[in-house]
């Protein structure tokens, strides 16, 4: 088994806490001085890639005499203000050894969640890489909160994954990935080394977060996989305490869980729909509807559609469930809530009759929707 990393052109890598940092005893010179001498060695061989980097909190509670992480969000926020000056300071520094540029980008939801801030962030990492600087990426922790807040840096790089497009995400962490069981609990257990990403009974052997530094756990690890294979990038699932792990995982060399993604990449539009992680409302469509977007790549009609949950205007990300609640699609929706309430299991060419204009004879346009 060879590792996905060997012919991958544009890799997304993403460094957990306790990578870079001091068991939370801030940011660890060496360790990300290691990380960046890594990242030279696959761009000297014409790999592009873009760094994830959690830290920022943990930096900030060191400067702030913080022993333990606050759960207030604007305590959080506040630690975030101050580890992130020295976050972006010493990855400056240390790719600057190697003659290379860096750029600080900050992203919340709500920036992948507009579809104009999507593309505007979209093209400054294009631009980026085309001036051959490596973006180190970290939730906005200053600004977030529990509406907008991706939750975890590895959701974040799965995100980033889709957002320029990416033949592979690199989540490293202090396990050496994915196992049949929780090892330290159970001593049978296995090292998964590939497996295909969205499997379900890869989430049902997932543990919760292993330290009070970091928040994500191995759980999150294979929602970023699931999510990244969306976009058709493939994850590996691997220690960042094997030596020179991404060099040798570039070389072919089979590290960690390598989860693979089964579809072609999507196109950018749907990529965009498939990384919302919130959907204003939700509407429920019968069985025939159900069919057609599983099966026929289809749009979705009023007339399959059976009821309406939630406030939204046009425009926006809508989620479309069976009977049973079960999501199977979301997409861009062409009426607002109170709208598709009064159009619902009518046929299209009685949209205008009742609302007096007609938007489109499509509630969701194919196009503008993606099947889950």
């Amino acid at each position: 088994m060879k590792s996905v990393l060997y012919s991958a052109k544009r890799l997304v890598a993403k460094v957990g806490s306790s990578l870079v940092t001091n068991a939370g005893q801030g940011l660890d010179a060496q360790a990300i001085a290691h990380w960046a001498a890594q990242i030279a060695k696959l761009r000297e061989q014409g790999q592009e890639v873009l760094l994830v980097s959690s830290g920022a909190i943990a930096e900030g509670m060191l400067r702030l005499g913080w022993k333990t992480r606050p759960h207030e969000t604007h305590e959080l926020q506040a630690a975030a203000a101050v580890g992130q000056m020295g976050l972006a300071q010493i990855y400056e520094s240390s790719f600057r050894q190697h003659g290379i540029q860096t750029a600080q980008i900050l992203l919340t939801h709500a920036d992948l969640a507009d579809r104009e801030r999507y593309l505007n962030a979209r093209s400054t990492l294009r631009t980026l890489m085309s001036l051959g600087v490596v973006p180190i990426i970290n939730e906005n922790d200053t600004v977030v909160t529990d509406e907008i807040k991706f939750g975890d840096n590895d959701t974040l790089g799965a995100l980033v994954a889709n957002l320029v497009e990416a033949d592979a995400l690199v989540i490293l962490t202090d396990q050496p990935g994915v196992y049949t069981a929780d090892p330290r609990k159970d001593p049978s257990a296995t090292l998964v080394q590939e497996a295909k990403a969205g499997d379900p009974w890869l989430e049902t052997i997932a543990g919760g977060a292993g330290t009070n530094i970091g928040k994500g756990g191995m759980l999150t690890k294979i929602l970023a996989a699931k999510r990244a294979a969306l976009g058709g990038a493939h994850t590996i699932i691997a220690s960042g305490r094997e030596p020179d792990v991404l060099v040798r995982l570039a070389q072919g060399e089979a590290i960690g869980t390598q989860l693979l993604a089964q579809t072609a990449p999507l196109t950018a539009r749907k990529q965009w729909l498939a990384g919302h992680l919130q959907v204003k409302g939700r509407v429920t469509v019968d069985a025939g509807a159900g069919k057609a977007l599983r099966e026929g790549g289809k749009s979705l009609l009023p007339i399959g559609v059976i009821a309406v949950a939630g406030e939204f205007v046009r425009g926006e990300v809508v989620a479309c469930v069976d009977a049973d609640g079960q999501e199977i699609a979301r997409g861009l929706i062409n009426y607002s809530s109170s709208e598709t309430r009064l159009i619902l299991r009518k046929a299209s060419n009685e949209i205008e009759a009742i609302l007096g204009h007609c938007n489109e004879s499509e509630l969701i346009h194919r196009d503008d929707l993606i099947v889950i």
